[in-house]
């Protein structure tokens, strides 16, 4: 699949990451060309090494290609120093991680704040944000609690909170719904498909086929390749009869 560069927030292009273990050399990704779109709903799948993980640190700005170009909102991200791929993962992109990584001894206002703090934002302000980032995921009566007086669905939803509050770019979510049960799981479901229908770019790495198909758009990796490409007609029908009723 391929999209203009200018309606791209993302766009690899052969873009490879090679580690060297020992004598041998593993290709986690090998060659990939890829386009998302603004606004766009996409789960990343693939078993175990396919890749998957190696693209969400590309993609986060966590790690650099071995060779191929990868661009970030129209900008060159091979060519930036570390001051401003920080900058980048702080401003562009919300990061959601499966064990929520909250500060335990800061209450959920504290956690959502903290992306704030490096952008020079008067306190005051912060703790505005940060409330309308929790009212905005169900949390606002929770501001005092501190992570262990939250459920694990709550956890999540502050960390969904705390990624959202510097209006990212992305919405980048790695394995989000892993140490949660299944009705839990149901609710932060929700919660991303209400963000997505708000206007979120939401890109979601997953080895669950449950959770891949509340996305529109499905990329299977395969060896570090892009084995599948696709749109799920599934949703998309959902989503239809759903606008119908």
């Amino acid at each position: 699949m391929s999209a203009d560069s200018a309606e791209s927030v993302i766009r690899f292009r052969g873009v490879a990451r090679r580690y060297e273990m020992g004598d041998q050399v593993v290709n986690a990704l090998d060659g990939v060309d890829l386009d998302i779109r603004r606004n766009e709903y996409v789960a990343i799948i693939g078993a175990s090494g396919s890749g998957k993980s190696t693209m969400m640190n590309i993609i986060g700005c966590l790690d650099r290609p071995t060779e191929g170009e990868y661009q970030l909102e129209g900008h060159d991200v091979g060519a930036m120093n570390e001051n401003e791929l920080a900058r980048v993962r702080n401003r562009e992109i919300g990061f959601v991680f499966q064990s929520f990584n909250l500060l335990p001894r800061a209450n959920a206002l504290k956690n959502v704040m903290q992306p704030l703090v490096f952008r020079g934002i008067k306190l005051d302000d912060r703790k505005q944000k940060a409330r309308q980032s929790l009212e905005r995921v169900g949390l606002g009566d929770r501001v005092d609690h501190l992570p262990n007086q939250l459920s694990g669905g709550q956890r999540q939803r502050v960390a969904i909170a705390r990624a959202l509050v510097g209006e990212p770019a992305i919405l980048l979510a790695d394995e989000p719904t892993g140490n949660l049960d299944s009705r839990t799981t149901v609710e932060i479901m929700r919660l991303f498909d209400a963000l997505h229908s708000a206007g979120q770019t939401i890109i979601m790495v997953t080895h669950e086929a449950d959770i891949a198909a509340h996305c529109e758009r499905v990329i299977r990796l395969e060896d570090g390749r892009v084995a599948e490409d696709h749109r799920n007609n599934t949703r998309r029908r959902a989503l239809a009869e759903g606008a119908d009723g």
